[in-house]
């Protein structure tokens, strides 16, 4: 006797499969539509960035905008975290000049401190304290522009963070806006 296999009926298979391109359209529509008003009100935001990191998340294709702060969160701890594990794996380089040395340490530390901040910011944003998050979303933002600024001090030192200071200024920006704008819906 052969094993019979069971597969849904046409117009059922048919309904799952609508209705999840139905909802990715609309979380994919909902990220085009963030990073638009989130890049007109702040020209430092780079439309272009916005979607890709979004979209990088496969939750986000059928995510709320509530989701989506989590998200675009979660993608600025991420961040933090590997600039701070790339940092220290920098300072183990025997050949940096000692002012590089010392903006990778104050680096390492910045990071170090904004990892703890974006989790509670994470969990206030969770717990509807909105205004809580942003602060602390800020903070994180302030640690990549300190990290960043430090190198530019002595003229002729090269940051090697400039791209991943860049990415957690872009990602914070995102996030800020996305909290701002799930605030003034509550």
């Amino acid at each position: 006797m052969r094993p019979s296999i069971s597969f849904l009926p046409l117009p059922l298979f048919l309904f799952f499969l609508i209705s999840f391109h139905g909802a990715t359209a609309r979380g994919i529509d909902l990220i085009h539509k963030t990073c638009r008003k989130s890049a007109k009100k702040d020209p430092n935001l780079r439309f272009d960035f916005c979607v890709t990191s979004l979209e990088a998340d496969p939750k986000s294709h059928c995510a709320d905008l509530q989701e989506l702060g989590v998200i675009s969160m979660e993608l600025a701890l991420a961040n933090a975290t590997h600039t701070r594990s790339h940092a220290k794996k920098l300072l183990k380089h025997k050949k940096l000049d000692p002012y590089t040395k010392a903006c990778l340490h104050d680096c390492f530390d910045l990071y170090s401190d904004a990892i703890p901040t974006l989790k509670q910011a994470i969990k206030d944003y969770n717990s509807k304290r909105y205004f809580d998050a942003n602060i602390k979303m800020s903070s994180a933002m302030d640690d990549a522009s300190t990290c960043e600024e430090g190198f530019k001090e002595k003229k002729g030192v090269v940051s090697p963070l400039t791209k991943r200071n860049n990415n957690m200024f872009q990602l914070s920006a995102i996030a800020l806006s996305i909290i701002n704008m799930v605030n003034s819906l509550s």
